[in-house]
């Protein structure tokens, strides 16, 4: 599947979860977490995506940020977990896990009847 055609609706749903997936592995600043999302199939995310979404993180005490300079070039916002992200990164997870495996169920069933495949 094309992922560059996965429903908005659903990227919005887990982009969170990712996000804190990707900051679990250190601090990232937003191009490379772009990049991160689009290496593990999710496809392009917009700095208009992703952006609000760390200021959101930010404001819930999930990240802190810190300007880094850039090597010959602009500096860089850089976001990091704070230990309550660290914690909130575990718990989205784990509800996430819960989340698809009760839709997966839902989904090979609905492949069964109009595929035949299980």
């Amino acid at each position: 599947m094309n992922t560059e055609q996965w429903p908005s609706e659903w990227l919005r749903g887990v982009l969170g979860v990712c996000v804190l997936r990707i900051l679990l592995d250190g601090p990232s600043y937003g191009y490379a977490i772009t990049q991160r999302l689009a290496e593990a199939g999710l496809g392009t995310v917009k700095g208009g995506t992703l952006y609000p979404l760390l200021g959101r993180l930010e404001e819930a005490g999930h990240v802190e940020v810190d300007w880094r300079p850039g090597e010959g070039g602009p500096g860089r916002k850089f976001y990091a977990l704070t230990e309550q992200g660290r914690a909130e990164a575990g718990e989205q997870s784990a509800r996430w896990v819960d989340f698809t495996t009760t839709t997966r169920s839902l989904t090979d069933e609905a492949l069964a009847q109009t595929t035949g495949r299980n």
